[in-house]
This record gives C-alpha cells, structure tokens and sequence, in this order.
C-alpha cells in the first residue's frame, strides 16, 4: 500500500481591490466592458483584441 503525500505551503495574498481580466483567449475584435454597482453602469471600457 503507498503512503500518500502531503503537500503544504503558503501563497502570497492578492490584493483586495484589484480585478484582472485575461483576453489571451478572446477572438479578435472589439469588446465593451461594463462595470455594474448596485444594477447602474459605473464605467464602460472599449478595447480592441488585435490577432499577432
């Protein structure tokens, strides 16, 4: 019978109010982020995926 392992260690804590967003696996074309609070539109950013 093996023994199983035990895999222990700690992570560096993220910062609290940061959001990120990965558009690696977007298509390319342009996108519309809405930022909500409380259901109103806060803040809206277009940005464009170009392919490399």
């Amino acid at each position: 019978m093996t023994k199983l392992k035990k895999y222990e260690g700690t992570l560096p804590e993220h910062p609290h109010f940061e959001i990120y967003l990965n558009i690696d696996h977007l298509a390319s074309g342009e996108y519309e982020l809405k930022i909500v609070n409380k259901n109103k539109i806060i803040t809206i950013i277009t940005f464009k995926k170009n392919q490399l």
